[in-house]
């Protein structure tokens, strides 16, 4: 009978613990690894739970595989901190060992910024609209939108339509500041004056005095941008301090009239006008399947933040069947230039030298419909018309 010696019996221990680390590596790269860092809770919570809502919506309907690797999302809680974010986002790409990110808010996409470059990591913006983004890591493509496109479409249809004097009113951080500043400027070209601009605190913002000073300085216009999450605050405010009967015309991005926020807002916002990316009553077959799909599965309305999500996921795994599979982050990003598809929202293209959304703005005003408060497209500014900034 055969007895293995001990050098026999340490070979095939050794062989054992190879073979084990092979097929573990094997498993782990039939995985492939997203990480989506948002706001899960916090003030700005309903951006996360939108965003997630359409990654979730668009894996349901396509599946968890893509070019034959399982696809896992993992997602994170920052609570709307930059500081979590980054310290998020190094965990996903350090421990986690993901392959792509989904990057949040503004701040946080830019706190995260440095980690995606240095580890050459795809990063698809979701959320953030502010332009600067994408000019911080060659790594990032953006499936959102940008503000500074819809203020100045805005701007110019405010003007057009009879605006003398606006009055500006935004939330204090870079978005704001991106929206208020592509407003003033295309309004002023326009022949228009801005009147104030006013800085409302992002977190916990208290607009009645604000709105009060608004009031008291009787534009004929307010151009307002405030973030997905607190449009249902303002526009109680709004009513409460009776700007609705004062005879100023309520304008703003889409996000003043979020469609997350809109059912609660009640009739003061009615006739308000906004430039935004996307409603749910947008007209065509891709939109209508869309939005009874996102309803069957959530007890809320998809809003462009949604959009974000959805399409983001979209292109990630449109690229990833470009490169069969290699997360690689240069090629990822380069297989996602230049790609166009039908969204909900309509046409869209991934600019192949910004790494920009390409999209349609359409100008819609509330009204109400079966009942329910509703954005509804009436004018359309197609991308080369859109003022959409250049890079």
């Amino acid at each position: 009978m055969f007895t293995p010696s001990f050098r026999s019996l340490r070979h095939l221990a050794l062989a054992s613990i190879v073979l084990c680390g092979l097929a573990g590596t094997a498993h782990a790269e039939d995985t492939i690894k997203i990480g989506i860092v948002l706001p899960m809770t916090g003030g700005l919570s309903a951006i996360g739970r939108q965003v997630m809502a359409g990654v979730r919506l668009f894996q349901a309907q396509n599946g968890t595989t893509v070019a034959g690797k399982t696809v896992s999302v993992i997602v994170k809680d920052d609570a709307g901190q930059p500081d979590a974010a980054k310290r998020l986002a190094q965990e996903l790409i350090v421990n986690d060992k993901v392959g792509v990110l989904g990057l949040g808010l503004t701040p946080s996409a830019l706190a995260t910024a440095p980690l995606a470059t240095e580890a050459k990591i795809a990063g698809v913006v979701m959320v953030s609209g502010t332009r600067i983004v994408t000019d911080r890591s060659p790594f990032f493509v953006r499936t959102s939108f940008t503000l500074g496109s819809q203020s100045a479409v805005m701007a110019n249809y405010a003007a057009k339509t009879g605006s003398k004097r606006a009055l500006i009113l935004h939330s204090d951080w870079a978005p704001g500041a991106e929206a208020a500043a592509a407003f003033a400027e295309n309004f002023a070209k326009a022949g228009g004056e801005i009147v104030e601009t006013l800085k409302v605190p992002l977190a916990n913002p208290d607009f009645a005095p604000f709105l009060q000073r608004v009031r008291d300085a009787k534009p004929d216009t307010l151009f307002v941008f405030v973030p997905t999450g607190q449009a249902g605050t303002f526009a109680k405010q709004f009513s409460e301090r009776g700007l609705d009967k004062a005879g100023i015309k309520l304008i703003g991005t889409g996000d003043i009239t979020d469609d997350d926020d809109l059912p609660g807002m009640g009739d003061a916002v009615l006739g308000t006008i906004t430039a935004g990316v996307y409603a749910p009553t947008h007209a065509s077959a891709v939109n209508t399947a869309f939005v009874q799909a996102f309803m069957k599965a959530n007890a809320f309305r998809p809003n462009h933040i949604a959009l974000g999500g959805y399409d983001g996921m979209r292109l990630i795994y449109a690229a990833l069947a470009k490169t069969a599979g290699e997360t690689d982050g240069e090629k990822l990003v380069a297989a996602m230039k230049g790609e166009r598809w039908e969204s909900p929202r309509g046409p869209i293209a991934i600019d192949p030298q910004s790494r920009e959304i390409v999209q349609t703005i359409y100008i819609r005003k509330v009204e109400k419909i079966a009942g329910e408060l509703q954005n509804v497209e009436f004018e359309t500014f197609p991308p080369d018309a859109a003022a959409q900034p250049a890079k």
